[in-house]
């Protein structure tokens, strides 16, 4: 089922999603969700949080023919080295696009959908995805990335967008 993205500066995009204690039916019917909705909207990435859903759910495919979905329930980062600067948008922000300096390597401990513990080592646009999506589970979006004043800028365009609808 195709799920509602909440859009900045809607104020549950800023909540922290709790641990997921047991891969229940539940939560892998969240990740199947979750996986339309991403697959339905133009995007790599998508954070339970991002639909209203605060537990550590992740899902990501940045895969050309989109047929590489990953599912990362509780990751916590390992490891982060270098630096690399690259534009990002958010589905949580649509049309909206702005360069970003995050870790250029890192490393993950999650859960799949089936409960099962690994590692995963991700460089280049894998390794900002993550990083932007794990953002979203401590309710920070990409745009908090940007200055006070472009932010001030979007935020107040985003609210006359909102009101206008």
């Amino acid at each position: 089922m195709v799920l509602k993205i909440l859009e900045y500066p809607d104020p549950r995009l800023r909540k922290v999603a709790a641990a997921v204690p047991a891969i229940t039916p539940e939560i892998r019917k969240l990740v199947r969700d979750l996986a339309d909705t991403l697959y339905s909207a133009p995007g790599v990435g998508l954070a339970a949080t991002q639909v209203d859903v605060h537990k550590r759910v992740i899902v990501i495919d940045v895969s050309p023919a989109k047929d590489e979905l990953r599912v990362l329930i509780n990751p916590e980062l390992m490891e982060a080295e270098g630096e690399a600067v690259e534009e990002e948008g958010c589905l949580s922000v649509p049309g909206y696009y702005d360069k970003v300096r995050r870790a250029a390597r890192v490393r993950v401990r999650a859960q799949n959908e089936r409960g099962e513990v690994f590692e995963l080592a991700a460089e280049g646009m894998l390794a900002a995805c993550v990083q932007h999506e794990m953002d979203h589970l401590v309710g920070k979006v990409f745009v908090d990335h940007l200055s006070p004043l472009k932010r001030a800028r979007l935020t107040t365009k985003l609210r006359k967008r909102q009101r206008a609808a």
